[in-house]
């Protein structure tokens, strides 16, 4: 049978989940929007895109570890 750190664990693992891949798709969305409207700086803006996801994911990961660990 399964105790509430069980359940509380998985679905904190899920929300940072499902979190970090929104947040990709809005940094993805308003990269793309921002490159449509200034293609000059295409370089720029993809750089610190890929920045900023990577620092998402990080933060993702940490929070899905930190799950696991409270179980």
């Amino acid at each position: 049978m399964l105790d509430l750190g069980t359940i509380g664990a998985a679905i904190g693992a899920g929300l940072a989940a499902i979190g970090a891949g929104i947040g990709i798709g809005k940094i993805g969305s308003s990269a793309m929007e921002a490159i449509g409207r200034q293609p000059e700086a295409t370089g720029k803006i993809r750089t610190n895109m890929i920045i900023i996801a990577a620092l998402i994911e990080g933060v993702a990961l940490f929070a899905v570890v930190i799950c696991f660990l409270a179980l």
